[in-house]
């Protein structure tokens, strides 16, 4: 019963995905550019639209406040360990998920650069932009492979509700189920069939 419930919210979150999707070509065509080979393109006027809407690096700096400027060192230090992570992530999915027969994270679908191609940013602010979506998108990546490991080693839901819960929460087992944990463990610790239709 549980598991059909479950088995309808899942449905209707990847409707919502579609939708989502929709309405993200909608956008496309709303600011005249289109996706092509993962790579969004921009018409010629558009490109030169952007330009003219770009704020020069000097006015940029001259309008931040002072506290701004003082805390980018505080920003740009966390850089390190976040490719850190990432190199240690990506080693350990390489060797570790073959053997427990878990398929591989894409990190090309997490780690998306593409604010660079926006004209009307600045170097500074482009700069800025590919930090913020490398370290979010590296963040994703690694919350990815861990939920991945989780539902190979430990796919229990938590009796205290998350604020965010990662995509393979809802493939876990309830807390506290103990009789369905020692049936079903090793097939939810192997069940990654959806993500076979969608890679």
């Amino acid at each position: 019963m549980m598991t059909d419930k479950l088995s309808v919210l899942l449905e209707k979150i990847q409707q919502l995905e579609h939708e989502l999707v929709a309405e993200i070509k909608k956008k496309e065509a709303e600011f005249s550019y289109e996706v092509r080979d993962k790579k969004a393109h921009f018409t010629a006027a558009v490109i030169a639209q952007h330009r003219k809407l770009a704020k020069t690096v000097a006015n940029y700096v001259r309008e931040s406040s002072l506290f701004n400027v003082l805390t980018t060192p505080f920003i740009w230090v966390v850089l390190v360990p976040v490719v850190l992570l990432h190199l240690t992530a990506s080693v350990f999915q390489w060797c570790c998920f073959p053997v427990y027969g878990i398929p591989k994270v894409r990190r090309s679908d997490y780690v998306v650069m593409d604010r660079r191609l926006l004209k009307y940013l600045n170097p500074l602010e482009r700069l800025n932009c590919g930090y913020c979506e490398y370290a979010n998108g590296v963040l994703a990546y690694v919350q990815e492979i861990a939920g991945r490991t989780e539902q190979y080693w430990c796919p229990v839901k938590h009796a205290i509700g998350l604020k965010a819960r990662h995509s393979r929460y809802a493939h876990f087992l309830d807390f506290g189920d103990a009789e369905q944990y020692r049936l079903r463990i090793e097939q939810v610790r192997r069940d990654f069939a959806d993500l076979q239709k969608t890679e």
